[in-house]
């Protein structure tokens, strides 16, 4: 199978781009098999252009929406936070496309603070069947957060095979890896919301278990990978590595390109802090003001620890990309918990009219 399937992403984009709604969209899909369809979840374009169909389907006027990334991909869809995650570890790690993964940074915690989605907006993600409490608004956008099964999550352990011409030895740790990577995408998965959450809080929340679950992810496939890459000769190696020459020299010209860099004081003024808006809203008191101030600063933090810690530039093994992804990973998961806590020292002070208001500032930014 070849990474990229020209026939998948004609069709995922023309089923998430057309529907009237993102339930439509995604059972859409998973009528006609293509989210099982390996050829479709193989190819980045596919996955991105299916998850930007689904973020801003229904949506009218061309909206593009301000939480897009620069590749084209979006941090958020509805509740769920970094679709097919797994799936941008591995382009990474072995192909060496870094757009998907090293895309999200400062930008998505600004999403989770300031959410894009009204609550009237996220009902278009609620499940399909019958009302079943605490199960309904699973059914539908678990979908995209990838499939477990060992025929299309796990990392491409054929291709890998093709490359490097395993000895006996060398396939009873390349089995060991097929393994751990089908247990990396259900650690992955399960991560997956099972109810929508409609406040910034929540919305930190969901932030932080998904991310915490990439690293439980990588930690798994991590030991394996390394072992079969010290068991491999030089000849072997090279052919590895070669990998994911062509995504490198795709890369080169624009080292680093794919790192979210955005900060309070780089993005655009409809990215940027909104402290107007807040105090026009919310109408802080000086207790408020203050836990408020509190919070910025620390999203400043956060954005500067995610600034610094961007894309290597030309890391030829994927033992050495790995290790760079669990690296960001773990600096992703300092910086939501940093800004999580502010937060909710900020959130608590509100009164249930003030929580309100703030809620409201991110979809009217997206109107």
């Amino acid at each position: 199978m070849g990474r990229h399937g020209g026939l998948g992403f004609h069709q995922a984009r023309g089923a998430a781009v057309s529907s009237r709604n993102v339930r439509s969209a995604l059972n859409s899909l998973s009528h006609h098999g293509a989210l099982r369809n390996a050829r479709i979840l193989g190819s980045p374009m596919a996955r991105a252009q299916l998850v930007a169909g689904a973020a801003v389907v229904g949506w009218h006027g061309g909206a593009q929406g301000w939480w897009r990334h620069g590749n084209g991909g979006y941090g958020w869809v509805g509740p769920l936070f970094w679709p097919f995650a797994y799936y941008d570890i591995y382009d990474y790690t072995i192909w060496g496309d870094g757009a998907g993964f090293w895309g999200y940074g400062y930008l998505d915690i600004y999403a989770g603070l300031f959410g894009p989605y009204g609550y009237g907006g996220l009902s278009g993600y609620q499940g399909s069947g019958p009302p079943r409490r605490g199960q309904r608004s699973a059914a539908s956008f678990a979908q995209m957060c990838a499939d477990d099964s060992s025929e299309i999550a796990g990392l491409p352990i054929d291709q890998i095979a093709q490359a490097i011409e395993p000895t006996e030895a060398q396939r009873a740790v390349l089995d060991d890896l097929t393994g751990a990577s089908i247990k990396a995408a259900q650690t992955i998965r399960a991560t997956c919301p099972a109810q929508i959450a409609a406040t910034a809080p929540g919305r930190l929340a969901v932030m932080q278990g998904r991310i915490e679950g990439m690293i439980s992810a990588v930690g798994l496939v991590r030991p394996p990978l390394e072992k079969l890459y010290g068991l491999l000769d030089d000849e072997q190696k090279a052919r590895f590595n070669a990998l994911a020459a062509e995504e490198r020299r795709k890369a080169s010209a624009s080292a680093g390109a794919g790192c979210n860099v955005a900060s309070p004081s780089t993005v655009s003024s409809t990215v940027s802090w909104p402290a107007e808006e807040i105090e026009t809203r919310v109408h802080p008191d000086d207790t408020q003001r203050a836990a408020l101030k509190a919070l910025q600063d620390s999203a400043a933090r956060a954005a500067d620890a995610l600034k610094i810690a961007c894309q290597p530039a030309d890391i030829i093994t994927p033992v050495a990309r790995l290790e760079a992804v669990a690296g960001r990973l773990d600096i992703m998961l300092q910086a939501v918990k940093s800004v999580r806590t502010a937060l909710e020292n900020f959130y608590t002070t509100l009164s249930d009219e003030q929580k309100a208001q703030f809620e409201a500032i991110g979809p009217r930014r997206t109107s």
